[in-house]
C-alpha cells in the first residue's frame, strides 16, 4: 500500500509504549502513514530493527548513536527500560552511563534491508555543554564513516551546534546526503544546509510556535520532510499528551498552512520527498 504520509522520525520502540505499543502502530498504519523508529544507542537501534522486521510493511528503522550518549546523560524512562542499562546517581538526578560505539555491531544493524538510515547523530552543546566536543566529534566522523561505508543517508541530530557540525560535514570525505531532523537553526543555518543537498524535517512544534515559519517558507518544498520525534512535541491540539506517529497529519497539514500551499499536494509532496531520500520507493 502506498502511503499517505511518511513520519520519518519517530521512536515507538521506546518504553512510553510498552502498554500499547500494537495499538498505536496500527492506528498509524491503519491511516496509510509509514513511521521510521530512529535508534539513539545499540538497544534502541537493536529494538527499531526488530520493529521494522515484524511489524509489517512501512515501518522502518535507523541506526545510530545520539551525541549525548558519550557521557554519562539524564536517565529518561520513556526511552530506558527498567535494567536495560544500569543507572547511576549523578548531581542532577539519575543518571544513564555513556555508551561506547561498536561501530561492528552497528554495521550489522546497518546491513539490514529496512535499515534506511544511519543516526541519529551529530552534535548537542545543549545537554552537555562543549565538555564533550571531541568525543562527541570523533563520534560523529564514525556515524559518517559508517554511512558511506553502507551508502545509506545520515539521520542528524544537532543542538546548539549548527555551524560545527557543518563545518565537520565540509571536511568530511561525504558520499551521502543527510537530513537535520527537528530543524531548529537559523535562516542562515538552513541555507548552509540546503546548499550541502541535505534536508530538513519539522516536527509539531511548528503548530504552537511560529520561530520556524520563515525558514519552512523559504526552503523549497522538495527538501522538507514531516516528523513526530514521539513520543515527545505532540502537535496542537494534541499537546500534553504523548505524541504518536498518527499526529504527522497535523505537521503536514500546518507545513501546507505556513507555506499557504494545497493540502493535498503538500502531503504528496512530502511522502515524495522520504521514499526519495530513504529509498523506500522499492517497498510497498
Amino acid at each position: 500500500m502506498e502511503p499517505r504520509y511518511i513520519d520519518i522520525h519517530a521512536h515507538t520502540q521506546f518504553p512510553a509504549y510498552d502498554a500499547d505499543r500494537e495499538l498505536v502502530m496500527k492506528r498509524a498504519q491503519d491511516a496509510g502513514i509509514w513511521m521510521i523508529n530512529v535508534g539513539t544507542a545499540i538497544e534502541t537501534s537493536k529494538s527499531a530493527v526488530v520493529l521494522a522486521e515484524t511489524k509489517g510493511d512501512g515501518v522502518f528503522a535507523t541506526v545510530g548513536m545520539h551525541p549525548s550518549r558519550v557521557a554519562p546523560s539524564f536517565f529518561d524512562s520513556n526511552e530506558f527500560r527498567k535494567g536495560e542499562k544500569a543507572v547511576v546517581s549523578g548531581d542532577s538526578g539519575m543518571m544513564a552511563p555513556a555508551e561506547v560505539f561498536d561501530y561492528g555491531e552497528y554495521k550489522k544493524l546497518a546491513l539490514h534491508p529496512k535499515t534506511v538510515a544511519i543516526g541519529e547523530c551529530g552534535l548537542d552543546f545543549f545537554r552537555n555543554g562543549r565538555d564533550t566536543e571531541k568525543e562527541q566529534t570523533e563520534l560523529f566522523a564514525q556515524h559518517i564513516a559508517l554511512a558511506n561505508e553502507v551508502g545509506k543517508p545520515l539521520m542528524l541530530h544537532i543542538r546548539n551546534a549548527y555551524k560545527e557540525a557543518l563545518a565537520l560535514l565540509k571536511s568530511s570525505p561525504l558520499a551521502v546526503r543527510g537530513n537535520v531532523h527537528f530543524f531548529a537553526g537559523s535562516l542562515d543555518d538552513a541555507r548552509d544546509f540546503l546548499d550541502l543537498g541535505f534536508t530538513l524535517s519539522f516536527t509539531g512544534v511548528i503548530t504552537f510556535a511560529r520561530n520556524y515559519d520563515e525558514i519552512i517558507r523559504f526552503a523549497p518544498l522538495t527538501s522538507i520532510m514531516s516528523e513526530t520525534d514521539s513520543p515527545d512535541v505532540s502537535p496542537v491540539p494534541m499537546r500534553g499528551r504523548r505524541n504518536e506517529p498518527l499526529f504527522v497529519r497535523e505537521v503536514a497539514k500546518e507545513i501546507a498552512r505556513i507555506r499557504n500551499g494545497d493540502v493535498e499536494t503538500v502531503q504528496n509532496t512530502l511522502v515524495s520527498n522520504a521514499k526519495d531520500f530513504f529509498s523506500l520507493a522499492s517497498f510497498r
